[in-house]
């Protein structure tokens, strides 16, 4: 209900969580939207740090997590997948730039739509994060290459989920609506540009 009283800053249209050690939501907090979304398109400007790690969640239930560390919900990774050690890990590159964090690996090559697995245009540079949910289907998109489809709910999201780091949430992910979040895992990132639509 309000803007944190530390650790982000707004400063000419830029939206920039301060870098505090790496540490997930231990400083000034993740920024959470007050309304919850179902169907919608949310686009999301970023700028990652050499070394940072970030997210942009959705479906977040904060009541999933009420101790330490970011609330709960289905995350679109923001990394600096050659410099952080999170990118070894999970598995087989599930929790790089732009994955479906711990479930699902960003891959443009499985789409037709490039020649690369990612196109990043760098550290210190702008990227673009969209996120396309129609209910229970879902894309990732990184700089207007989809990366990552899935559908909440079926057989094969909850073998998924079995074998991840949410196994003891109850139906991860598949919450009708939930909120939307910007993280702060103490490493410096900018957003700009936040738009959503919602879709009837």
């Amino acid at each position: 209900d309000h803007f944190p009283e530390k650790g982000w800053s707004m400063n000419q249209g830029e939206l920039s969580v301060e870098s505090s050690g790496g540490h997930e939501s231990a400083h000034g907090g993740d920024i959470v939207t007050i309304k919850k979304y179902k169907s919608f398109i949310l686009e999301v400007d970023f700028k990652i740090t050499e070394g940072a790690n970030s997210g942009i969640k959705y479906f977040v239930d904060p009541d999933l997590n009420t101790g330490a560390g970011s609330a709960i919900g289905c995350e679109y990774q923001l990394l600096d997948d050659k410099n952080h050690p999170d990118a070894k890990e999970g598995v087989a590159g599930n929790r790089t730039l732009a994955s479906l964090y711990d479930l699902i690996k960003s891959n443009a090559l499985l789409y037709g739509q490039d020649q690369s697995v990612t196109r990043f245009n760098g550290i210190g540079k702008w990227n673009r994060a969209r996120i396309e949910v129609d209910g229970t289907k879902v894309s990732h998109f990184l700089n207007g290459i989809k990366v990552v489809e899935y559908e909440r709910g079926t057989q094969m999201w909850r073998a998924l989920v079995a074998y991840s780091k949410y196994k003891d949430w109850p139906a991860f992910g598949e919450a009708e609506s939930g909120h939307i979040l910007l993280q702060d895992h103490g490493d410096e990132v900018s957003f700009k540009n936040i738009k959503i639509l919602e879709l009837n």
